[in-house]
């Protein structure tokens, strides 16, 4: 009583980091990914040269690269390939942010390259934090986290119903079935 807590030895034996060495979420991440399974933007880091990928033209365009659009194929690919019997594809994707136009183009590649398969497509929108993740299982993982000044809210909230929007649309013209997702009453609006 009173003394300082005591790590938890499960913590310990699990290798939990803790203390100045964790940075960002993942960081607590144990599931030891394959490297094909990530594919990092690096301009849209959290000390990226371009900041927030905050609209969805900008992620859309993120894949007209054909560097890129390489990339992801073959990451694609190599998991494809080890299926006996592939029946479909899940992608997790932001609506109210720039990974809306990243997860409207992956949705179209998957749509277009493999037609008679099914794409499940789970829209997600923010609780109460402008937390924003893409997750195409189980080939790629991106986040981004944007907490913005007060001044900013209406602009924002103007951005994400724009975003939600296009995404909606993009995102359900390819894809057997979208099912959109928020934490909150608001569909992630303030």
């Amino acid at each position: 009583p009173g003394g300082a807590p005591v790590p938890s030895p499960l913590a310990n034996s699990q290798g939990v980091p803790s203390g100045s060495g964790v940075r960002l979420w993942s960081d607590y991440l144990n599931v030891r990914l394959h490297p094909k399974s990530i594919y990092v933007i690096r301009q849209f880091m959290h000390d990226g040269e371009c900041g927030c990928l905050e609209a969805f033209g900008q992620g859309a365009s993120l894949l007209q690269d054909p560097g890129c659009l390489e990339e992801l194929e073959d990451r694609l690919h190599f998991y494809v390939e080890e299926c006996d019997h592939l029946q479909g594809f899940q992608v997790l994707c932001d609506l109210h942010n720039g990974f809306s136009g990243v997860g409207a183009k992956v949705t179209e590649l998957l749509y277009d390259e493999y037609s008679g398969k099914g794409i499940l497509t789970w829209g997600l929108t923010p609780g109460t934090r402008n937390l924003g993740v893409t997750w195409i299982r189980p080939c790629v993982f991106f986040l981004m986290v944007d907490f913005s000044p007060p001044h900013q809210d209406s602009q924002k909230n103007m951005c994400r119903v724009m975003n939600t929007a296009l995404g909606i649309a993009h995102l359900s013209r390819h894809s057997s079935l979208l099912c959109p997702l928020s934490l909150g009453r608001h569909w992630g609006l303030r």
